[in-house]
């Protein structure tokens, strides 16, 4: 296992993390965990040099934390720096921190929590998060000792993202951050902007769901083997994020002792600026092929939201786009019939103007959304 400097901690943490949100389920059934195989998984992991457990509430329905505090028994609680994280949109008043914050201490049957995240931060979050006095309880809970550092989980655009880090004294954040997602919510600015604020930055999705992990075929498998590259698509992709040097780990969500095994055979080998002029040319000519594929240029900066018939206009384009670059036809179509049931889907669109007017990319939005429309429905 190789390891990195964790921002400004005299902390080594390994490269690799375990993200604990995709343990193996037993019939299908995302809140029940094979107990025995993610326990096995997870110590797996640790005695081959992974230090850092990555989890939080809401994980398998609630399980996640229960399970983790099972597998850290027998010594490796001390082998490892444990993450979790505060659900801020379930938090009403002041006192729901506290709450929250010793239910998680109580089911990961710990007395204090290493790294401690606000969980998936937005600027409605964020705002209503900050307003309850959230930053006055990180002190409290940083003095205290509940918590040993404090960060933030974060899915937005790059000027929130900019604000809430210079809005604390974080230790560390976490940002998703793949080869496809270069310009995507904080991206590779917010990476560096966070490093040069001594953030250590954990990166999660870098395999962007498992979309970047398929095998090759058609034009993909042609230019794989054109490129003469030896690896995997879910090994390129990973190589990609552990080759930018302000990466302390990535969080990798393993679902089978497979996986385990052959991530941690990648990370031992993943340097930083370590890919080779071949590997980068291949995965910038994947990058052209899922761009081209691409149906609406939408940034999701989300400009066009609150629609007036609340139709949920840059997640349409998400689905949409995702069916076509990614071949996420049974997806697609689930995924946007949820929308009509909620009453948010493109039929709901009245021409009225309003989103095209403050687009900064100058999409036709209402001619796209037709479009979605006749593609998604089933």
């Amino acid at each position: 296992m190789l390891y990195r400097k964790f921002g400004k901690l005299d902390f080594q943490v390994s490269n690799l993390g375990f993200g604990c949100m995709r343990f193996p389920v037993l019939d299908n059934d995302n809140g029940k965990i094979d107990e025995v195989e993610a326990i096995r998984m997870l110590r797996y992991a640790i005695d081959n040099g992974v230090n850092y457990v990555d989890t939080a509430y809401p994980y398998h329905q609630g399980n996640s934390e229960p399970l983790v505090a099972k597998a850290l028994k027998d010594g490796y609680r001390e082998k490892v720096k444990l993450a979790t994280k505060l659900p801020v949109w379930l938090c009403r008043t002041y006192e729901d921190f506290d709450k929250y914050l010793n239910e998680q201490l109580e089911k990961l049957e710990t007395e204090y929590v290493d790294f401690y995240l606000l969980h998936s931060l937005s600027k409605k979050s964020w705002t209503n998060a900050k307003d309850l006095g959230v930053l006055d309880f990180l002190d409290r809970a940083l003095w205290d000792g509940r918590i040993k550092y404090a960060g933030f989980s974060f899915h937005d655009d790059i000027d929130t993202f900019k604000e809430i880090v210079n809005s604390y004294d974080w230790t560390f954040c976490q940002i998703q951050l793949n080869y496809m997602d270069e310009n995507y919510q904080a991206g590779l600015e917010g990476l560096r902007y966070a490093a040069e604020k001594e953030l250590a930055i954990i990166i999660m999705e870098p395999i962007k769901g498992g979309k970047l992990a398929k095998e090759p075929e058609g034009d993909f498998k042609e230019l794989w083997e054109k490129s003469r590259v030896k690896m995997t698509p879910a090994e390129l992709a990973l190589r990609w994020v552990w080759n930018q040097p302000e990466v302390a780990l990535l969080l990798s969500g393993m679902s089978t002792m497979e996986q385990v095994e052959e991530n941690i055979k990648t990370a031992s080998t993943a340097l930083p600026n370590s890919l080779k002029p071949n590997e980068i040319k291949l995965i910038n000519d994947i990058k052209d092929i899922y761009n081209s594929r691409n149906k609406v240029g939408c940034t999701s900066c989300r400009y066009c939201v609150p629609c007036p018939n609340n139709i949920a206009i840059p997640n349409i384009f998400e689905i949409y786009n995702n069916y076509f670059v990614y071949d996420m036809v049974t997806w697609g179509k689930k995924a946007y019939e949820n929308m009509i049931n909620a009453g948010t889907d493109s039929t709901k669109c009245i021409e009225c103007g309003q989103c095209e007017s403050i687009c900064p990319q100058n999409i036709e939005i209402i001619h796209h959304l037709k479009e979605a429309d006749l593609v998604l429905r089933k």
